[in-house]
């Protein structure tokens, strides 16, 4: 049956211009009267000034794709900025009744209509950022025939849309299937509600394996491997330094080594945020490609040029960040144990990845939508962050969950007008799990307490933390440069210097509950007895700490995890007295043993001690953690499409549940969707 032609102009289109003349008029009329140096004679000359803006942005939309193609992401930035200021210039200078001194004046009226404009969206409820995208929107509902239709409508068609196919995978970045679980209880994740309630999708976990990190279960999501990836940093004796998968250069080499050409994207679809590229022919944003830019300028005009959109994303990051201030000084009024400090320059980068970055990735991703692309796929950071810092039950964290849930109900409105049927699968790479932190338990960090058992001096500076936070704000330094001097430098955060050349004696390093000690001037991992023989008090002293739950060594048959009270051999699966791997489920023995095979795994592995509802420690400074064992943090949800089954066979026992082990089990079965919709060439 032939899709009917769209209105040209529908109801929702009429509303939606009605409320954008409206509010546009506000903010200006009210700005106007704000800033001395410009004048208004009467209402009817700003509405006339608020219908330019408008009119305005459409006809210079054209002409700013043209330029940016040609000068990238940086060039969109700027051709934007200057065309709002333009625009406004042109609507307070020569229209009738309307006057203004200087281009200060015309800034000061942009600056304060857009801080007017953002709290009047938030005062009336819409607290969403729909307003970035409303022109795709307006186009959607118009394609679409509708101003709405629900996922349970579109399910139901009985086949009548005959659109070509879609997929649109969005990641949630560190959300547990039981965090999700209590979101839906909540109430906090309304559009993930409606399509379970419909029955138009199904909800199931995955075991994210041994190292549950970012890096690992990216890389295996979207390439199908992760093999290369130990941790979340780790020492390389074959570069003889520290690779740390938040410096662009390393993501890149990270990579290489584990493309094989033909990853989740590699059939004309675009990655969007992500840490690796998933071979897609389109990148924005993506840390791998960083090294190539942002991505193609014309993709980023929309939000760069849109009149107030990007200054309002602008205030609301600042908003963004004062809100992390209060919260975190709530938590110690409150005495909420266990908590980390929440200051330096967190709340900055919680406010840049949270407003700035969730708009801009909402604004690609619905331009992809639109253009009709096959396969998009996107990583949101929101929640990840905060759970690290306030912990991923805390209020603050599942507010995150909502603002997330909020987007994927716009850009399911989008996909209801685009020249595509998309299906959207939700899937994250890990959990998280609480805790108070080694130091706060032992009284020293990781680092120092190694390098005390080794009798070592403390070296400042030795442990690295919250490098997770500093990723989208590498991806974005790095691109931007164009020197070409030091490419492969992190330019920002805790692991700046991690590239160094020299060779420490050791690197100890936690990702979450998990960590590692390399002995960096050893050409060959030491075994067990070459380590006791070095340092007698170091394996010994670390099984005793009461933040340690069990250390993994070498023996003489293979990796061999001691605790304080027994051991296991685990590759025979011998216990010798009382078995330290007992509390931390049915995949311990098998997670462990693969992670210390790695070629670039520690010479030592710890996982740190599991208390009561699944509390861990982590062995750097973050109150949600995950990378180990223990809690919710391995237990990752995917959520998909009831027409996309994920056979049985390919499930295994977990804990007395059926489900996807490693994030390449996710790979395979997600490759399988797409070959089964006729997404992968030569399927």
């Amino acid at each position: 049956m032939r899709r009917d032609r769209p209105p040209l102009v529908t109801v929702a289109d009429v509303r939606s211009a009605a409320w954008s003349l409206a509010s546009t008029a506000a903010g200006l009329g009210i700005a106007i009267a704000l800033v001395d140096g410009v004048r208004a004679t009467s209402p009817w000359n700003v509405l006339l000034a608020a219908l330019v803006v408008g009119v305005g942005d459409a006809l210079l939309r054209a002409p700013l794709r043209r330029l940016a193609r040609a000068g990238g992401a940086v060039g969109a930035l700027l051709i934007g900025l200057a065309a709002q200021v333009l625009v406004v210039w042109a609507a307070l200078t020569f229209l009738p009744g309307v006057t203004s001194d200087s281009w200060t004046d015309v800034l000061a009226v942009l600056l304060v209509a857009s801080v007017l404009m953002a709290c009047g969206h938030w005062v009336v409820g819409a607290r969403d950022n729909a307003y970035v995208v409303g022109d795709l929107l307006r186009r959607a509902r118009r394609r679409a025939g509708v101003p709405r239709r629900t996922a349970a409508e579109v399910h139901d068609d009985g086949g009548a849309d005959e659109r070509p196919p879609g997929v649109l995978v969005v990641m949630l970045d560190g959300v547990a299937r039981p965090t999700l679980d209590h979101a839906l209880e909540a109430g906090l994740a309304p559009t993930l509600e409606r399509w379970l309630g419909s029955g138009s999708h199904r909800l199931e976990s995955w075991w994210a394996r041994v190292p549950c990190t970012t890096p690992a279960s990216t890389l295996g999501l979207l390439h199908g491997t992760t093999d290369a990836v130990p941790a979340f940093r780790w020492w390389s004796r074959r570069l003889g330094r520290l690779v740390v998968t938040n410096r662009p250069a390393d993501a890149a080499e990270v990579e290489r080594s584990a493309s094989d050409g033909r990853g989740l994207l590699a059939d004309g679809g675009v990655a969007v945020s992500t840490m690796f590229s998933g071979d897609a022919p389109t990148s924005l944003l993506v840390m791998s490609r960083a090294a190539e830019g942002l991505g193609p300028g014309q993709l980023f005009v929309r939000f760069f040029s849109s009149p107030f959109v990007l200054v309002r994303a602008v205030v609301g990051t600042v908003g963004e960040a004062l809100k992390e201030v209060y919260q975190g000084w709530q938590q110690v009024v409150r005495g909420v144990r266990p908590r980390v400090p929440r200051r330096g320059w967190y709340p900055v980068l919680r406010a840049v990845t949270n407003v700035l970055l969730r708009d801009l990735n909402t604004s690609l991703v619905a331009e992809q939508l639109v253009r009709g692309v096959p396969v998009v796929c996107v990583d949101l950071v929101d929640y990840d962050e905060i759970a690290h810092h306030a912990g991923p039950l805390r209020p603050e964290a599942l507010r995150a969950l909502e603002g997330l849930d909020r987007v994927v109900g716009l850009w399911e409105e989008i996909a209801h007008g685009a020249p595509r049927r998309y299906r959207v699968v939700v899937v994250s790479d890990h959990g998280q799990s609480l805790g108070a932190t080694f130091e706060q338990v032992v009284g020293r960090s990781f680092a120092d307490e190694v390098r005390r058992l080794m009798a070592l001096p403390v070296t400042a500076g030795a442990e690295r933390s919250d490098g997770e936070v500093w990723g989208p704000a590498n991806t974005a330094l790095h691109a931007l440069r164009k020197d070409g001097d030091g490419a492969g430098r992190l330019l920002v955060g805790p692991d700046r210097d991690a590239g160094r050349a020299d060779l420490p004696e050791i690197e100890v390093i936690g990702s979450g509950n998990l960590g590692m000690v390399w002995f960096c001037r050893e050409v060959r991992r030491l075994s067990a007895a070459e380590v006791g023989a070095r340092w007698p008090a170091l394996v010994p002293g670390l099984v005793e700490s009461p933040a340690v739950g069990f250390v993994v060594v070498h023996g003489a048959q293979g990796p061999v995890a001691r605790g304080r009270l027994g051991s296991q051999d685990l590759a025979t699966g011998r216990v010798t007295g009382r078995d330290p791997l007992a509390g931390y489920g049915s995949r311990a023995r098998a997670d462990l043993l693969r992670v210390a095979g790695l070629e670039d795994a520690g010479d030592l592995v710890v996982v740190s001690a599991v208390g009561p509802m699944g509390r861990v420690h982590a062995l750097e400074g973050l109150v949600g953690s995950h990378g180990g064992l223990g809690g919710a943090q391995s237990e990752a949800l995917l959520l998909h499409p009831a027409d996309l089954v994920v056979p049985d066979d390919e499930r295994e026992d977990v804990d007395g549940a059926r489900m996807l082990v490693g994030a390449e089990a996710v790979h395979r079965r997600l490759v399988a969707w797409l070959a089964g919709l006729g997404l992968r060439e030569g399927s």
